[in-house]
């Protein structure tokens, strides 16, 4: 794409007819939580409802496996592993201090053994062996878990190991683990189903998985706790209620009920007080964008993923959007190019907004086209 003049075309789109919206919109305050840091997040449209100090860096504990069970199923993805290959344990895994699945040394274990020893009992030893069989050794994990870390945005996160035993280099943090949690979520939802698992069987040996929740709540089906002396009790959730899943982080609280009653708190006071629905699909033509010496000069407009919008229970009717379309692009314009914006708001106050790209690719004109076009860019 050569030039793009940001000329913008005002397209209001009310999504129903207003009711009363200019009366002041009433929503309470969060819940006091007892915690580090924490954060709420609605799931499908990235909304963040609720924070604390969500960019302090902080040690994770076993959260951390949230990002082995991430590059490990990133791997089954590529096809550079599969479920059920054999892993042999090592014994820098099998004498792995912490939480463990009781793996002994030696031992063949599928890797779908050994994932879901990690998410549900924790286990340090499985967390290890997992690193070592897909990159050799620890340490190069660790590299491809920051490498991902980066990849996903996470600007303040880094690993020096695979399972979230204490180091100074070591830390992440709240906002962090919910982008984290949300792309593994969307990416993998074959697998994110053991996060669900309440208990697990190995070598004779049944352990509950430690997500209280998982037993309170019938909605919530993961994802992870964590602890050490240092980080506290940390848990990070998900609960799906009527079509609407949030994410919640809670980081560094005193006790195990207590990070289970933050993350409760949390998930009632996002479904209570707001509501998540799609506005606009995916790979739709929504609007068209004026194009100067091109093969064509009318290019559809669409979006790459469903566009959905959190806000204030009750307040559907009162939301209004806008595209903002740009009017002077010159070809060529590649696929996906951005080139427009749809922007949602709510009594005159910004609540979400995404962006318009470029359907199909357009090559340039022939001499003739570009000629006319450039007169009529001339005078225009």
């Amino acid at each position: 794409m050569r030039s793009f003049v940001p000329v913008l075309l005002f397209t209001l789109l009310t999504l129903a007819r207003p009711t009363h919206s200019a009366d002041p919109i009433q929503i309470p305050a969060p819940p006091e939580v007892g915690a580090k840091a924490y954060l709420l997040m609605d799931f499908n449209s990235g909304r963040v409802l609720a924070e604390k100090d969500a960019d302090q860096r902080l040690e994770p504990a076993s959260l951390t496996k949230i990002m082995t069970a991430y590059v490990v199923f990133t791997e089954l993805a590529k096809g550079n592993l599969k479920l059920d290959d054999m892993v042999t344990v090592s014994e820098k895994a099998w004498r792995t201090e912490g939480s463990r699945m009781f793996a002994q040394v030696g031992a063949q274990i599928p890797v779908e053994s050994l994932l879901k020893g990690m998410i549900v009992q924790s286990g340090n030893d499985a967390s290890v062996a997992l690193a070592e069989h897909v990159a050799g050794d620890e340490a190069v994990f660790a590299q491809m878990m920051n490498q991902n870390a980066e990849r996903l945005g996470m600007k303040n996160t880094h690993y020096k190991n695979s399972m979230g035993l204490p180091d100074p280099e070591h830390y992440t943090t709240a906002r962090d683990l919910a982008v984290l949690t949300r792309t593994m979520i969307e990416e993998f939802p074959e697998y994110y189903k053991w996060h669900s698992i309440k208990e697990f069987l190995y070598n004779n040996i049944k352990q509950v998985n430690r997500n209280r929740l998982l037993w309170r709540d019938p909605t919530v089906d993961g994802v992870k706790t964590g602890h050490t002396s240092t980080a506290g009790f940390c848990l990070v959730t998900s609960a799906l209620r009527d079509n609407m899943r949030l994410i919640s982080v809670v980081l560094g609280t005193n006790s195990d009920n207590e990070r289970a009653n933050a993350n409760q708190a949390l998930l009632n006071y996002g479904f209570r007080f707001f509501e998540t629905r799609p506005l606009y699909k995916a790979n739709e033509k929504l609007a068209e964008a004026r194009v100067w010496k091109g093969e064509i000069t009318e290019l559809p407009l669409g979006l790459t993923r469903d566009f959905y919008v959190t806000y204030p229970r009750g307040q559907y009717q009162n939301l209004k959007a806008s595209m903002e379309i740009g009017n002077s692009v010159t070809a060529p314009v590649e696929k996906g190019a951005k080139l427009g914006q749809i922007k949602v708001a709510l009594n005159d106050q910004p609540v979400a907004e995404t962006d318009l790209v470029a359907m199909q690719a357009v090559g340039e004109g022939g001499i003739f086209r570009r000629a006319i076009d450039s007169v009529r860019l001339y005078f225009k």
